[in-house]
């Protein structure tokens, strides 16, 4: 008799999935299961197993129909008898709501198919483990499980809220952050656009540049053009109501067969707190469809040749549907990575700047996503937790540096494409290249956040627990296989390796110093004081400087409405969320940055930023601490007036660890007196 869940006589084994070259760069690979290698897997009987589970439902375990199925399971050929196999047919199966997947249903259904989890496309009255939406977070049904979306979100990756948030950094970090091009958001800064470009043609005459403007909410390539020149902005009546991007064009791009083309890279946000970020090993580089050429006033608006969007290039007659990842106008990140390596390209740092490129990325986003967090889903409240795909868009330029175009937080997963088969009339028709990218990336996020998985390794630490205590009883009868324990412990067993790549935390060491803004937002969030808000009140900002110890004879209190009221009317005017009163993180991060300077005028602004910080953490800490001694003071002196009846028990009292190094902090108190308004 073969072992529970052994494969099936003439199954290959899965293939494994190839490694890109240069992917030496992301993280080592860690190893799937927790079985030693050849262990049969242990989910080949699952799908018999879940159906008699069905087929027995309302009998008790001790009922003829119990005794019938497990006398049924004993004789089932290539199954283990007795209590294991029971418990391997009665493991419950992972449960996804799929009814609001919308695009990605097919990818996805893939995806649970090669996982044999269980989908409910149409909803479940129970909670599900896993909700699966297409577009975004809201739902106010989910109080458990996991959501494939972060609230927040899509508010974060818009063009111009991408654009503030990296800004920010660009001035604590501009070296770090030159990944991202020179930007200004219209119409508010449409003055200001054109003095910087007047002044930079006037400092260097032979400065030729090409400008491009994205609207703020458009996709899919709708509204974008070039321009030459300021005076080329379709400034009109409507652009009250359409803001936009205008962002220096990158005249340089790296070119393949002529054609310009970018990459579709899927990054998964697994936590925000702690921080857990993933890369794919593979994306897609969609190519433009005419050659390309540097813009001119008489190419400026040849789409084909300057924009790489899919959803436009695909209705040039140039465009080309191809089942090879090699060629086409659609093709895998790997294969470019393949010519590149063949050229002599370094592949490895290439890889090694994306990572980079994303990591800070992420960091300028998730000061605010943990506000939206906060707001959506308030600590001591049920709620589900969240992850997410995110689609980084890149343009590698001529010179092989990457350069952030823009962040999707709802990218395609759609695994076919439209194909016209006569004037008006087209059909779906399955993608080769989108499915085995896509379907890889559903799966292998949905393996990282498998909510089984914590069960699984707490039940074999006690099966090994009770293997143990057996070999030490029964020497006489030989060693236990090993093998039995694994099988069933091993979804992952037949599975292709994760295509995913951890990257953070795995090099937190190198990222940490650049999070100043997440703990700007630590102290915002701290103040907000209303749970589900996502501004800050005038008290709210009185009480953060009063507890921080920043006013002083310099600095009144008058001195700190003045700072809140203009800063904060100055961010409602530029069409931030009216729908709450009060000063948005963006306002704060700024009110903070304002303190910093005048705080710690003679230091470079991420130092004096950093330095501010550190004073106010201080100082929050000591006054935790404070509450914290006068509440166990009250407590104690409540016992000692009503003591407690022992009923002859020796109680011993309890000792408290300082919560602060005194000695560690009275250096830094003292420094800080130094630096006084």
């Amino acid at each position: 008799m073969e072992p529970a869940g052994a494969p099936p006589p003439g199954r290959a084994p899965a293939r494994e999935a190839e490694e890109p070259p240069g992917s030496p760069a992301l993280p080592a690979e860690e190893p799937q299961g927790d079985h030693p290698a050849g262990t049969p897997p242990g989910e080949a009987a699952l799908p018999a197993a879940a159906g008699r589970e069905r087929g027995r439902r309302g009998a008790g375990p001790q009922g003829p129909a119990g005794r019938a199925a497990r006398g049924r399971g004993r004789r089932a050929p290539g199954r283990r008898g007795g209590e294991d196999g029971g418990r391997a047919a009665r493991r419950p199966r992972v449960t996804v709501d799929s009814s609001k997947a919308k695009t990605s249903l097919e990818a996805l259904k893939i995806s649970l198919r090669q996982l044999r989890w269980r989908e409910f496309p149409f909803g479940r009255r129970l909670p599900c483990d896993i909700y699966w939406h297409g577009v975004s977070f809201h739902d106010n049904d989910i109080f458990s499980g996991q959501v494939n979306k972060f609230p927040g979100m899509t508010e974060m990756v818009r063009k111009i809220t991408l654009s503030r948030a990296v800004r920010t950094m660009q001035d604590l970090f501009p070296l770090e952050y030159n990944f991202y091009p020179r930007s200004w958001i219209l119409p508010e800064e449409f003055p200001l656009f054109v003095d910087e470009v007047r002044m930079m043609k006037e400092s260097d005459p032979s400065w030729k540049p090409t400008f491009i403007v994205k609207p703020d909410g458009g996709c899919q390539g709708d509204g974008i053009y070039l321009i030459k020149d300021p005076s080329d902005i379709r400034l009109t009546g409507s652009s009250q109501s359409r803001p936009a991007v205008v962002q220096e064009y990158i005249c340089k791009p790296l070119l393949v067969d002529k054609l310009k083309f970018d990459i579709r890279l899927y990054v998964l946000l697994k936590s925000l707190e702690p921080l857990e970020i993933y890369i794919a090993k593979d994306g897609l580089s969609r190519f433009c469809t005419e050659p390309y050429q540097e813009p001119t006033l008489k190419n400026l608006h040849q789409v084909f040749m300057h924009l790489t969007n899919y959803s436009l290039n695909i209705h040039s007659g140039n465009f080309i549907h191809s089942d090879n990842v090699n060629t086409g106008s659609k093709r895998t990140f790997s294969s470019i990575l393949c010519r590149l390596s063949s050229r002599g390209a370094d592949v490895k740092k290439l890889w090694s700047d994306i990572i980079s490129l994303v990591i800070k990325t992420i960091i300028a986003l998730t000061p605010e996503l943990k506000v939206y967090y906060q707001s959506d889903i308030p600590a001591g409240k049920p709620g589900p937790t969240c992850f997410q795909i995110l689609g980084f868009d890149i343009l590698l330029m001529k010179n092989l540096k990457p350069m952030l175009l823009e962040v999707n937080a709802n990218p395609s997963m759609r695994i076919e494409h439209e194909q016209e088969l006569s004037p008006g009339v087209f059909e779906n028709v399955p993608s080769p290249v989108d499915e085995e990218v896509k379907v890889a990336v559903i799966r292998d996020t949905l393996r990282l956040v498998d909510p089984q998985k914590k069960k699984r390794k707490d039940v074999q630490c006690q099966t090994l627990e009770h293997v143990s205590e057996a070999n030490e009883e029964l020497l006489d009868a030989g060693p236990v296989d090993r093998r039995e324990c694994d099988s069933t412990q091993s979804p992952d067993a037949g599975l292709p390796s994760l295509c995913l790549k951890q990257v953070f935390p795995k090099y937190a060491k190198q990222f940490n110093y650049l999070r100043l803004v997440d703990r700007v937002a630590a102290l915002f969030i701290r103040f907000l004081g209303v749970k589900g808000t996502t501004k800050l009140g005038p008290t709210g900002f009185r009480t953060f400087i009063r507890n921080c110890k920043l006013s002083n004879s310099n600095f009144s209190m008058a001195s700190v409405d003045i700072l809140y009221i203009d800063i904060t009317r100055r961010w409602n005017n530029m069409g931030i969320d009216h729908k709450e009163s009060g000063m948005c993180l963006q306002a704060f991060v700024e009110a903070f940055f304002c303190l910093a300077q005048k705080k710690y005028k003679s230091l470079p602004l991420h130092e004096q930023v950093a330095s501010l910080i550190d004073f106010c953490e201080y100082h929050l800490a000591a006054l935790d601490e404070k509450r914290l001694v006068c509440g166990r003071g009250i407590v104690e002196r409540r016992s000692a007036v009503v003591p407690c009846q022992t009923d002859g028990l020796h109680l011993t009292p309890a000792t408290h660890a300082p919560l602060l190094n005194r000695a560690a902090t009275a250096g830094k108190f003292a420094d800080y007196r130094n630096h006084r308004y």
